[in-house]
């Protein structure tokens, strides 16, 4: 399919959403539904994306039907890999477009560079599918919101990739929280430590022929091929990704956010910046974000991407107590004296989260979702937010209805983002 085609599809999408949304001939959403029925599935992006399709194959009555690639080599690996669960043979293909053209895919899960992923999401739920879109759910604040207007305009559930959402522990875990078992919890503390490598110096060089690159673009402006950036380094770059902030982070301080029962901040700060290696890299290596909350609360996050010392996990203080939780879904909880009270050990929830999706298509209930799109906005945000904070140099000032920057606006410059002429995504 040519770039113009492309372009006039992704306006056109939404002109016949609606439409498309109540004749898709798909059997979900019928009357006559059962809780057994058949769910069609199309993955788009196989990073991530291979992961999914394989767990999305080897839940009951689940056909995975397509994945889809901008490269064609890692679009027939995975292909292969989802016929190795036992399931039938997806087709691989190269452009998402076809699994939104086919009226009996029911959902699209978008694994996809983030700058896809609001557009493609929006895209589908004109089109009349369901999503499931990994984190952080929007490349900018401005999609986020826009997710949320497309689910609701067109009645489609929408899940963000947060798994912990939906593991058995951490639900408890947060039950505890909210049933004050620590007291009255005022502040949360996140981590996330790695050891990634430099990515060096990256040199113009051909696209390789299995590479669609202009499709890998997408809605973002287009820049010429550089040989450090795809699949991965795109990251953390500003022009794509959302560095660890966003690529982490957002796992970590979703949780916090849930247990302070927090919804928008009224203040950010930030501080740090790349002090580990001199190449390509953007985003900070090395970053501590704060966020006020109304009623006196407040979360602090620290991203080390070249230093492991530390692990992923969250800790609430409480004015009986606190509760540490673990990125694999353990939790403890301590007294006043800081002894342990209680211990559970638990799971991610990655296949929980999953059959969670599929329950909310099959029983018609788009926003009866553990991550909802809106839930997944809201934490999106304080990544977008802290990100913006370390950008301009500024502490942020929020409204605390709605996360946007108060009495700013150059920090608001950054709310969104410019697209590619045609691309634009609309609602």
């Amino acid at each position: 399919m040519t770039d113009a085609i492309h372009r006039r599809e992704f306006i056109g999408r939404t002109a016949f959403g609606a439409a498309a949304a109540g004749l898709a001939t798909s059997a979900i959403g019928r009357a006559d539904d059962k809780p057994s029925q058949r769910v069609v599935v199309g993955v788009m992006g196989m990073s991530r994306g291979r992961s999914l399709a394989t767990q999305f194959a080897q839940q009951a009555g689940v056909e995975v039907r397509y994945v889809c690639d901008v490269d064609s080599k890692r679009a027939g690996t995975a292909a292969e890999a989802v016929e190795k669960t036992g399931a039938a043979k997806p087709q691989a293909i190269g452009d998402f477009q076809q699994i939104l053209d086919d009226d009996e895919v029911d959902a699209l899960v978008c694994a996809a560079p983030n700058h896809w992923h609001a557009p493609a999401t929006i895209l589908a739920c004109a089109a009349g599918k369901h999503v499931y879109v990994e984190k952080p759910c929007s490349q900018n604040p401005r999609e986020g919101e826009m997710m949320v207007e497309a689910a609701r305009k067109y009645r489609r559930a929408v899940q963000m990739g947060t798994q912990r959402r939906s593991g058995p522990k951490v639900i408890a875990a947060m039950e505890l929280l909210h049933s004050g078992e620590i007291g009255r919890v005022y502040a949360s503390r996140a981590y996330h430590s790695g050891a990634r490598g430099t990515i060096g110096k990256g040199k113009p060089a051909d696209v390789p022929e299995n590479l669609n690159y202009d499709l890998w673009q997408g809605p973002a402006p287009r820049v010429p091929y550089v040989d450090n950036r795809v699949h991965y380094n795109w990251h953390w770059l500003w022009h794509w990704g959302n560095g660890e902030l966003g690529n982490n982070g957002v796992h970590t301080l979703d949780l916090c956010r849930w247990g302070l029962d927090a919804d928008y901040p009224i203040r950010v700060t930030s501080n740090g910046g790349r002090y580990r290696f001199d190449d390509d890299q953007q985003t900070p290596d090395t970053h501590n974000v704060s966020f006020e909350f109304e009623d006196r609360k407040m979360v602090t996050w620290q991203g080390m991407s070249c230093n492991r010392h530390n692990s992923d996990f969250v800790v609430f203080y409480g004015e009986k107590g606190s509760l540490e939780l673990t990125g694999s879904g353990h939790y403890t909880v301590y007294d006043a004296a800081d002894k342990v009270v209680r211990s559970e050990n638990g799971t991610r929830g990655d296949t929980e989260h999953i059959v969670d999706f599929l329950s909310a298509i099959r029983d018609d209930k788009p926003t009866r979702l553990n991550a909802e799109i809106e839930e997944g906005h809201k934490s999106t945000l304080l990544c977008h937010l802290g990100n913006i904070a370390q950008r301009t140099g500024r502490t942020l000032n929020c409204d605390a209805r709605s996360g946007h920057i108060i009495g700013d606006p150059k920090a608001m410059t950054l709310w969104q983002r410019d697209y590619e002429p045609g691309w634009e995504p609309r609602v």
